[in-house]
């Protein structure tokens, strides 16, 4: 009984440690990264979309629960450059991503390598939406 409350233990506080882990940010960014801070007559809204991002889902594609990572590298009025990281392809090249304004609300699109990507906001969050369904995944911000 003994042993078993403490391999229970061993497990609970190794998830507790290690969970965060599973959501860090890739191990390396990319070495070329040059994040241009959004300039300040910007919408605030617009410039939201700008920084670091990570979520969790699950990818139809591949068929399994992945990791994603996007950084929003720069914003301007009509264009952003994203970077993309996926936990089974790795980072992607930059995009240039068409900022659009829909129904009030400020949205990013690129055609990536298997479909049409957009981004939308809501509210601390971003939706980043692979289409033709692949996935959808709450991104929230990181450091």
């Amino acid at each position: 009984m003994k042993t078993f409350v403490v391999s229970a233990a061993s497990i609970v506080l190794a998830s507790i440690l290690f969970c965060p882990m599973v959501m860090a940010a890739p191990l390396s960014m990319p070495s070329d990264l040059q994040m241009v801070q959004p300039d300040p007559s910007l919408p605030k809204e617009l410039a939201a979309f700008w920084g670091k991002w990570e979520g969790s889902g699950y990818d139809s594609g591949v068929g399994s629960q992945i990791q994603f990572f996007l950084i929003v590298e720069k914003i301007a009025e009509e264009k952003a450059i994203v970077i993309p990281w996926h936990s089974v392809a790795g980072w992607g090249p930059r995009f240039e991503a068409n900022v659009i304004k829909e129904d009030g609300k400020y949205k990013l699109w690129y055609r990536g390598r298997f479909g049409r990507n957009e981004i939308t906001s809501i509210g601390e969050e971003l939706v980043f939406d692979a289409q033709p369904s692949f996935f959808t995944i709450n991104l929230r911000r990181v450091p």
